[in-house]
């Protein structure tokens, strides 16, 4: 068992259009933000309140970019599984900053588009064992029960019990 776990899980919106830059040993990179919000009742005024977090967003893995590129722009909702993690760089004037990301890494991280087809996202799942044009239920099936709920994609559950014509030994 491992000593630790770094995993981040987020259903939100794109906050801004995806940016793809080119490294020069010829990776890429794909940045965007990503809102998330909760809304409750104030218990004194009976008001309803929202509270928004936003996250810096980097994937690495070069058909999820792909899969960005074509179907992400702002405002698509997602279900994004990635890693926590803080960089060290230096501003223009010399100052050191640092930066918390949410990444996915080359053969790490899921993203699954779960807007409709006609709303803009494009409405498959993705993943690196999933990043062929897979359609929504290939996505669902990549998610955990408890995922899927919060992606509000809780719906007739699918048996994936092999039989032993499955097995290819």
């Amino acid at each position: 068992m491992a000593g630790s776990v770094n995993k981040v899980i987020l259903v939100g919106n794109v906050g801004k259009d995806p940016e793809t830059r080119t490294f020069n040993n010829g990776g890429k990179v794909c940045n965007f933000s990503m809102a998330t919000s909760e809304t409750w009742r104030d218990k004194q005024s009976g008001e309803r309140r929202e509270s928004t977090q936003w996250h810096n967003i980097a994937i690495f893995n070069e058909n999820l970019i792909r899969v960005v590129e074509n179907y992400v722009k702002k405002g698509t909702k997602l279900y994004i599984e990635g890693q926590l993690q803080t960089r060290k760089w230096q501003d223009r004037d010399g100052n050191d900053r640092w930066t918390t990301e949410v990444v996915l890494q080359r053969f790490r991280g899921e993203l699954v588009l779960l807007d409709s087809r006609g709303g803009g996202g494009g409405g498959g799942g993705y993943s690196q064992d999933s990043v062929a044009y897979g359609n929504q239920g290939q996505g669902e099936r990549n998610m955990g029960s408890g995922a899927r709920s919060a992606a509000g994609l809780d719906g007739p559950k699918e048996d994936f019990s092999l039989e032993d014509d499955d097995i290819p030994f």
